[in-house]
């Protein structure tokens, strides 16, 4: 119930290699990329990440920091496929387990309800169970006797998650179009660390808000830091937009050039590296 903020630094300090990590975000849409640069300035390592993946899982993945990925797809948007990661992964960098999109979606809400797995159709009579042999089918227990995946949860050791505006409890807003499973991302880990573009006060956060756009509840929130352009160079409508010339230079650049030129310093570094480019 009290004061959850914290530095990037000190929530990713938390953090420790062999855990699986929930990223937040779609593509690069609202990436919680402060937190991802400032876990690259750890030595943490061997990561399951589970994302809707974007620049996150590509810098990881290019940095040598993932053992497993899981997700439905790795895009940057407006460049289909992420260069770094197809880069990892045609190295055979790390294992991959690679499902639908509304799969990986019922795995984290069946995390976040506490429960072994969930059943759906999607999956059925694709090259998804073909591709991934330990999943398993469930015949319904009722008349119908229709056949489901069996989508095993996602179950988090921690999440990382970036919305518009949050308060100091861990209370989280977000002001977009959408609000891409933040929200059981948070409530599918053991502890969940928000950045936002701005913390405010809870009468500010909830004031003309529509319930929808609540996302996040303080109870399954650990750690709040205050990150203003943390998305960087992913989207976070309305705030900004994404940063398409610094994206494809990220696309274009060799990772150890990149890494050096952007990710050598702290975020008042990167951020003076990026306005230099500019």
């Amino acid at each position: 119930m009290g004061d959850k903020t914290m530095t990037a630094d000190e929530a990713v300090s938390r953090l420790e290699s062999g855990m699986t990590l929930g990223i937040g975000g779609w593509g690069s849409r609202r990436k919680p990329m402060a937190l991802v640069r400032a876990l690259l300035r750890t030595s943490v390592s061997d990561l399951t990440v589970v994302s809707y993946g974007g620049p996150d899982v590509g810098m990881l993945a290019a940095a040598g920091r993932i053992r497993k990925l899981v997700t439905a797809f790795v895009t940057l948007d407006s460049i289909p496929l992420e260069p770094h990661y197809r880069a990892a992964r045609e190295r055979g960098d790390f294992e991959l387990t690679e499902v639908d999109e509304a799969m990986f979606m019922w795995g984290l809400r069946a995390a976040a309800n506490r429960l072994p797995f969930l059943p759906v159709r999607a999956g059925l009579g694709s090259d998804v169970m073909r591709v991934n042999p330990g999943l398993r089918t469930i015949t319904s227990p009722y008349e119908d006797g229709e056949t489901f995946v069996a989508m095993p949860a996602l179950r988090l050791d921690a999440s990382l998650v970036h919305v518009n505006r949050a308060d100091r409890l861990g209370n989280g807003r977000y002001l977009g179009p959408d609000p891409y499973f933040d929200d059981l991302f948070c409530e599918a880990a053991d502890a969940a660390y928000v950045s936002c573009e701005r913390i405010v006060d809870t009468a500010e956060l909830t004031k003309d808000a529509a319930p929808q756009t609540l996302l996040l509840r303080r109870h399954v929130v650990t750690g709040v830091v205050e990150a203003p352009g943390g998305a960087h160079f992913t989207s976070c409508a309305p705030d900004y937009g994404r940063d398409e010339a610094f994206q494809k230079r990220y696309a274009g650049t060799p990772w150890p050039e990149f890494a050096a030129r952007f990710l050598a310093g702290d975020e008042r570094a990167y951020r003076a590296a990026v306005k230099e480019e500019s």
